[in-house]
């Protein structure tokens, strides 16, 4: 039985210029003890996909289970079984952390977790706070209070939605050390999130959504392996002619072209030379997550909104 699974769930959203299709027959399993990324650039579903699996939204058409338990038509024993991590720093202002946590608790039936509620403080660096009151917490630690909160009841299935958003290397080190472990001890685990850098070192399996479609779904190596085997980067002091810069990746001063062999690099660099420009900082290497996803969206540029 899969940890979660999409079933044809399409959504259309009533708008003032008319329906919007927000999803379009999303289909896939996340299997137990998955760790798994959903990625896709803003507006592609993912946030409404995550909405109607933790049953703040409903699905036009379509199912969605977790463990089996249908999230419309079976909500409490759903929720129960999920641990939910939105983007939104949402908290109650009139208790401390450890009164939050074990109110989040009553929610759920649970009752005398104090030594697993102290873990989650001491694993995500919360326990100096915990007699703070959630006001006095700084931007990070209320991001670090959303996962204790999700997963103050140990649900099965943890699904963190752009958590690392804004925040500092040490939380995204502390949380990840605490996710993988948590991972390893057998909880599935669903991943948005805008680095790829994570998804990549994290993720064994990935979809990939486009205007509310998936359009890439694979192991993570898979993708990497399809990927082209080289990417040639260095550095310019001056803008690419239009023709070579359509072919590039370009992030203020660093170019980016994907290359197959070492004629394909000399070409490009041969290319420059001709444009009167001067490559600084050369080097050659391996195509990663983002060279991956960039290429999977160029692909699909014709599916329309």
């Amino acid at each position: 039985m899969p940890a979660i699974s999409f079933q044809s769930v399409s959504k259309t959203f009533q708008t003032a210029r008319g329906p919007f299709q927000a999803l379009d027959g999303v289909s896939f399993d996340i299997q137990q003890g998955e760790f798994f990324a959903l990625l896709g650039p803003n507006g592609a579903g993912k946030t409404t996909l995550i909405s109607i699996l933790a049953g703040l939204a409903q699905a036009t058409s379509g199912a969605v289970l977790v463990q089996g338990v249908n999230v419309a038509t079976q909500s409490a024993q759903a929720r129960r079984l999920l641990g939910v991590v939105p983007q939104e720093l949402v908290f109650d202002p009139f208790f401390n952390v450890r009164e939050a946590l074990q109110f989040q608790s009553g929610y759920f039936g649970v009752k005398h977790n104090d030594d697993w509620i102290d873990e989650l403080l001491h694993c995500l660096g919360l326990s100096d706070k915990a007699s703070h009151n959630m006001r006095q917490l700084s931007g990070g630690m209320k991001r670090r209070m959303l996962v204790a909160q999700a997963l103050v009841h140990k649900p099965p299935v943890i699904v963190l939605d752009e958590p690392t958003a804004g925040v500092d290397v040490e939380l995204r080190q502390t949380l990840w050390q605490f996710i993988a472990r948590l991972n390893r001890e057998g909880s599935t685990v669903l991943l948005t999130t805008h680095y790829l850098e994570e998804a990549e070192a994290l993720c064994g399996r990935i979809a990939m959504l486009k205007n509310g479609k998936v359009v890439a779904l694979d192991a993570t190596c898979e993708l990497l392996n399809a990927a082209s085997s080289n990417v040639l980067r260095f550095k310019l002091d001056a803008e690419l002619p239009p023709a070579l810069a359509a072919k590039a990746r370009v992030t203020g001063r660093i170019v980016q072209f994907p290359a197959n062999d070492a004629l394909e690099i000399e070409r490009y660099l041969a290319a420059v030379r001709e444009a009167g420009l001067h490559a600084e900082d050369v080097e050659i290497r391996k195509a990663d997550l983002e060279d991956v996803f960039l290429d999977v969206m160029h692909r699909n540029e014709e599916v329309k909104v």
